[in-house]
């Protein structure tokens, strides 16, 4: 392990305890750890009106599958991309203040230091006329495309039901996997076509 994650998980642990939570927990839970993107591109604006942050792979991939999706009539709305360890603490802070359990908390979201959303490949993704962050966008057309082809441009469903980390079902949130992207098959490209780590986002109630 190199110092820098060997410093994250320590201040991981700390700030866990500090949360009232298990110091253990990411080795109870088998918790990934994600460091905080270098180098991040805006992808554009979200639908909170905010500029959204990606790694630059990310958001060129991001964009073909907006645009690709577009192009067969399904809008792909960005909710929430690149956020700060910093930012992750605030919110699980927030949820505290309103008095909800440690608990109930990091089953809905990630502690700081291992949101998928620090690394900059991860995005959740609404529909138009939806709710964001909800079960029910599994019902929409949107989810129902990214089953279909959201692997053919690199993402995958990072939280399905039962997932091993003890995290709520997130069918709104989808992780870009570079090393796992395939080429783009002949079928889904003609169905497709119709045959710096400062900053982060905001606005509406996040998860994961």
């Amino acid at each position: 392990m190199t110092s820098r994650h060997q410093q994250l998980h320590t201040r991981i642990r700390e700030t866990l305890i500090a949360l009232g939570a298990d110091g253990d927990l990411v080795r109870q839970r088998h918790l990934p750890i994600h460091p905080e993107a270098r180098c991040l591109s805006c992808v554009g604006t979200g639908s909170d009106g905010r500029d959204k942050f990606l790694t630059p792979a990310t958001t060129a991939a991001w964009q073909a599958m907006q645009d690709a999706a577009r192009e067969q009539g399904v809008v792909l709305l960005l909710i929430s991309a690149f956020r700060s360890f910093d930012y992750q603490l605030a919110l699980i802070r927030g949820k505290l203040a309103k008095g909800r359990n440690i608990g109930e908390i990091l089953a809905i979201n990630a502690p700081p230091g291992c949101s998928e959303h620090h690394s900059g490949r991860a995005v959740d993704i609404g529909y138009p006329g939806m709710p964001p962050l909800e079960e029910d966008f599994e019902t929409t057309p949107a989810f129902a495309w990214l089953q279909r082809f959201g692997a053919d441009f690199g993402f995958r469903l990072s939280y399905p039901r039962d997932n091993r980390h003890g995290y709520q079902y997130e069918p709104w949130h989808w992780c870009f996997q570079p090393q796992r992207r395939p080429r783009l098959t002949n079928r889904a490209a003609d169905d497709a076509s119709g045959g710096s780590s400062s900053v982060q986002s905001s606005g509406i109630p996040e998860k994961s």
